[in-house]
């Protein structure tokens, strides 16, 4: 006979599987169909047993945009998101340690601009990107980086809070520059921050697809682009085994960092609300 409290935990564990299960299932269901043929996909009832094949990848890889938007995705992904969070965290750093009186309303108005709904701000944005002949990588990286700047702020400020003043003045005194004691004292202790913030806007960018649709051109169309645009085949039919397979491969970059820095996200969820001093 189980003891109460271990019932009670296996009903719990049991519980976040079940839950774990049903939203991964769609997942499942789009990597089986990438290894199926067009009428496994399609075949009623849904076929659980079948012959994998590599034909439905092959063939997407071989599309002439496909690798091109990938590389797209990569750069301004990455690249923004990186640019983005080094900005945050010096940004931060001075929200955290020159707290002047406006310091709450600014980062208000920082997050504020997360609270707008993407479709309320194309128009004015793709206005403001044809007058300075924007619609081009530089402009689409700037505006993704952007965006990415104000929820790394929140999420490093609150880092930089945990990290005692003590140490800037204790670098300080012994004669260290301003510049050394972000870099080579706070900096290394808001690792986790970083990499928290980092992978958030990293999964925002990397799936991005209104700006990029509008904006975007030759150059910057990544790669939800090409799944919107690639959806239909020459015969008008949906091309489940294209979509299947492309967001399979979609998919490796942000689970493998996901799966390596979960630790980091679970920190990051709570701003670096847990604070001490030394």
């Amino acid at each position: 006979m189980l003891k109460p409290e271990r019932l009670k935990t296996i009903l719990y564990y049991s519980l976040l599987w079940a839950i774990a299960i049903i939203f991964f299932l769609p997942i499942v269901w789009i990597m089986m169909a990438a290894l199926k043929t067009n009428n496994d996909i399609l075949a009623t009832p849904p076929k659980f047993l079948f012959t994998p094949t590599f034909e439905n990848i092959a063939r997407t890889i071989a599309k002439p945009n496909t690798l091109p938007y990938f590389g797209n995705s990569l750069f301004l992904s990455i690249g923004s998101v990186f640019v983005a969070t080094i900005v945050s965290f010096l940004a931060a750093y001075g929200f955290s340690r020159y707290k002047f009186k406006a310091t709450n309303f600014l980062m208000f108005l920082l997050l504020s601009t997360r609270m707008v709904p993407a479709a309320a701000g194309v128009i004015p944005i793709f206005q403001m990107f044809n007058a300075f002949s924007l619609r081009n990588v530089f402009g689409v990286f700037a505006l993704y980086a952007s965006f990415s700047i104000p929820f790394s702020i929140w999420i490093l400020k609150g880092f930089i809070d945990g990290v005692s003043e003590r140490f800037d003045e204790t670098g300080l005194v012994n004669g260290a520059s301003r510049i050394h004691v972000i870099f080579r004292v706070v900096l290394p202790q808001v690792v986790p921050g970083l990499i928290a913030a980092f992978i958030f806007n990293l999964i925002f960018v990397w799936n991005e697809f209104l700006f990029n649709f509008i904006l975007g051109g030759p150059t910057t169309q990544m790669i939800p682009f090409t799944l919107a645009v690639g959806l239909v085949d020459a015969g008008g039919n949906v091309d489940w085994g294209f979509v299947a397979s492309l967001s399979t491969l979609y998919l490796i970059l942000p689970v493998a960092m996901i799966f390596a820095f979960q630790k980091y996200l679970l920190v990051g969820m709570t701003f670096g609300t847990v604070r001490g001093e030394v």
